[in-house]
C-alpha cells in the first residue's frame, strides 16, 4: 500500500510542475502605460518621490524641534497636497537616529511641472526648517516610491 500512495503523490505532483516554474518576466504590478523600466524589466516606476529630511534633537516625546517641525509641516501641508491632484504626503520619524523625513509622491505625468517650479514650497519650507534650533543636516533627494 505504501508503494501506491507514493506513486499516487509522485504522479500527482509530476503533472502539476507548473507551479513551480517561474514566474513570467513581462510580469506587471498595476503599472500605468507610461511606466519607466528598470533592472531589465524586473520593475518599474511611474510615481516620483521628493523627500525631505533632517536631523532634530531630543527625545522623540519631548523633543521641541521635532514639535516645531510639527508646526511648519501642518504650515505647508495645503501647499505640499495641492502639487498634484494624487499627491500623497508621508512623514517618518525614527526616535532612534532622530531623523525626520517629508516624503511627497506624486504621478510621473506632474513631476516634471513641479519640478520646473522648484519642487514649490521647498525653498521656502527648507529655508524655515534650517531655522528652527535643534535641526540640522537639512537634505533633500529625488527617488521613485512605488506601493507593490
Amino acid at each position: 500500500m505504501k508503494t501506491s500512495l507514493a506513486s499516487l503523490l509522485f504522479a500527482t505532483v509530476a503533472t502539476r510542475t507548473s507551479a513551480f516554474a517561474p514566474a513570467s518576466r513581462s510580469f506587471s504590478r498595476n503599472m500605468s502605460t507610461n511606466a519607466v523600466p528598470l533592472a531589465n524589466g524586473a520593475m518599474s516606476f511611474d510615481r516620483v518621490c521628493r523627500e525631505w529630511r533632517c536631523k532634530y534633537t531630543g527625545d522623540k516625546a519631548t523633543s521641541e524641534s521635532l514639535e516645531a517641525i510639527s508646526k511648519l509641516v501642518d504650515e505647508y501641508l495645503p501647499q505640499i497636497k495641492a502639487t498634484s491632484s494624487d499627491a500623497t504626503v508621508n512623514r517618518l520619524v525614527c526616535g532612534g537616529c532622530l531623523d525626520f523625513k517629508l516624503m511627497t509622491t506624486v504621478p510621473l505625468d506632474d513631476f516634471g511641472p513641479w519640478e520646473e517650479k522648484g519642487f514649490a514650497p521647498e525653498a521656502e519650507f527648507l529655508e524655515k526648517l534650517k531655522a528652527i534650533e535643534g535641526v540640522s543636516q537639512v537634505e533633500t533627494q529625488t527617488i521613485t516610491n512605488m506601493v507593490i
